[in-house]
């Protein structure tokens, strides 16, 4: 296993961004920065073992500063939407940013894709290696209550599995959903679509939505839906059905807290295969709907709808004014703890 950092640039306000790469004794590649603790790129092996970038993203810090699509970066303090832009604890209403119409939207107009996150430790040893990061986010920040201090550590193991694992705590009573926003294509990163991608979800359940997105608090089987992915299906397969497409929060089966399966994608044309496990409640698969083929990526790849699918692992949206739905509320004294593992082979 292997460790290394190289500079990646400065923010507009002097900060020194980096980039550190994790190499499996495999060959399995993993590029993150500092900037929004962010998943720069992954390369894996397809079923002939040549290596390819499974990551969207771009080639340099300016492009994940100027576009707003979140690629590979760690969201939050709330991940996911927020409806009205507002919640209530304890009898006291907070107000957050209202950035996506009247709602609010991934941790508001400068989350945590935005900052830039300290570096705690880069290490490499025999079977694995990872890179942890944290960030202080102060009271008050994007109207949130609470001194909240996260952590996240990315872990590259010689089992072909990338680990993503986050800590939270907090001096005052607060609420927090953390995950990553990685745009996934296993044909590799700049080509097209992932329509013909088959998808799994350990999923019977789904949050109910109304037309801004928002639950309206009721779980509703997917059983004879389009969202049905019970068994495996090509995600184009009833795209269609759906709209523009799919942005859907799935509720996992199994307990939350622990480790489960959440999806298992595989793209026929290269054999690659990604197993997802996590302990969060659900999932949001979200299929690039809004992707536009503005702002080059990587290797001047152009990004158009449904280039990528993302398979968010969270809480659900819209908890902390969902008394119904499993608690984001963390206390001072509690600590936050959350992990997603994507695994990587062929078939």
């Amino acid at each position: 296993m292997n460790a290394h950092k190289e500079p990646f640039g400065q923010t507009a306000e002097g900060q020194e961004v980096f980039v550190y790469t994790l190499t499996s004794s495999k060959g399995l590649r993993a590029r993150i920065t500092n900037y929004g603790a962010t998943l720069v790129s992954l390369h894996v092996p397809d079923r002939d073992g040549n290596l390819g970038d499974v990551v969207l993203g771009f080639d340099d810090l300016q492009g994940y500063i100027n576009h707003t699509a979140c690629m590979g970066a760690t969201v939050g303090r709330y991940a996911n939407r927020i409806g009205g832009a507002k919640f209530t604890l304890d009898g006291v209403e907070y107000a957050l940013a209202a950035n996506h119409g009247p709602n609010h939207l991934h941790g508001g107009v400068k989350g945590f894709d935005k900052v830039v996150w300290e570096t705690k430790e880069a290490v490499a040893a025999e079977d694995e290696a990872w890179v942890k990061m944290s960030y202080l986010s102060a009271d008050g920040e994007e109207g949130y209550p609470g001194n909240l201090q996260c952590t996240v550590t990315y872990t590259l193991t010689n089992a072909d599995e990338l680990r993503i694992s986050y800590e939270a705590t907090t001096d005052k009573k607060t609420v927090v959903n953390l995950t990553n926003h990685s745009y996934w294509n296993l044909a590799g990163q700049g080509s097209g679509h992932i329509l013909g991608h088959e998808l799994t979800l350990n999923a019977e359940k789904f949050t109910l939505i109304d037309t801004e997105l928002i639950p309206t608090g009721v779980v509703a089987s997917i059983l004879d839906m389009p969202l049905d992915f019970i068994r495996p299906r090509t995600i184009g397969s009833r795209i269609h059905q759906t709209g523009n497409g799919y942005d859907h929060n799935y509720v996992l089966t199994g307990e939350s807290g622990e480790l489960k399966p959440c999806a298992t994608v595989r793209d026929p044309k290269t054999g690659r295969i990604m197993e997802v496990h996590t302990t969060e409640p659900g999932v949001q698969f979200y299929t690039g709907n809004f992707l536009d083929g503005t702002g080059a990526g990587k290797g001047g790849a152009t990004y158009d709808k449904h280039a990528g699918f993302c398979l968010e692992t969270q809480h659900y949206p819209d908890s902390p004014n969902k008394p119904d739905f499993p608690s984001t509320v963390l206390e001072p004294g509690q600590t936050f703890a959350s992990q997603t593992i994507h695994k990587f082979g062929t078939k």
